[in-house]
């Protein structure tokens, strides 16, 4: 079991940037996969990218792939979600999800036990 803590989120003009920081408790960080989620109004929870154990591989969804990046320091027992030239669709609930367990290439909400409790980003246009 891991516990996470999102923070970072809030209002943004569209094309701006921020950047999503999930702090994780614990001693064995560096034994889970991380991912982060989004859920828009109306829509269900999506991934939005995803990390191995030492960073080596990550996926991006495609609608956001080539202007985010995820990343992780397992020193810090933290995860990042860089986000730039952000889009009125990015607007959302981002939620930081972990697993002991390999993910598959594209997880989903099943595939991942622990969740923060998310923080909202609105990109306003």
């Amino acid at each position: 079991q891991v516990q996470l803590v999102e923070s970072g989120g809030g209002l943004v003009q569209v094309g701006g940037s921020l950047r999503l920081s999930c702090a994780a408790s614990g001693h064995t960080f560096s034994t889970f996969y991380m991912a982060w989620f989004r859920h828009a109004p109306g829509k269900e929870r999506d991934l939005v990218a995803s990390i191995t154990r030492y960073g080596l591989n990550t996926y991006y969804a495609d609608s956001v792939k080539g202007r985010f990046t995820i990343s992780r320091d397992n020193a810090k027992n933290m995860v990042y979600l860089q986000m730039n030239s952000l889009k009125p669709e990015d607007t959302a609930v981002y939620y930081c999800a972990a697993s002991p367990s390999r993910l598959p290439t594209i997880p989903t909400m099943k595939d991942l036990e622990n969740w923060g409790q998310g923080t909202l980003v609105f990109v306003s246009s």
